[in-house]
């Protein structure tokens, strides 16, 4: 079943409202890159635990920095994360 216009923008509104931000998962890299803070904001605690583990043998500096080039992806990949919930709760 295919969902509606109207419900493609609620959709589309909500993870907007919703979703996360480019800006504050920046904003966090940038003031709070030590506690991987932009990892938890964007749902990933596994990665930024095994981020802040590897501060501790300095190969976790060299992962913040790849991190400047994955956050618009990993930000992407939250808000079609909640389009897809946000469908199926419109479908079912």
């Amino acid at each position: 079943m295919s969902l509606s216009t109207e419900q493609q923008l609620l959709i589309e509104a909500r993870v907007a409202n919703d979703g996360p931000s480019v800006l504050v998962a920046y904003l966090f890299w940038f003031f709070l890159w030590f506690v991987s803070a932009h990892r938890f904001y964007l749902g990933r605690p596994g990665s930024a635990v095994l981020q802040i583990l590897s501060y501790f043998v300095l190969i976790g500096f060299i992962w913040v920095l790849v991190d400047i080039f994955l956050i618009p992806g990993m930000v992407r990949q939250r808000q079609n994360d909640l389009r897809m919930r946000y469908a199926a709760s419109l479908r079912g």
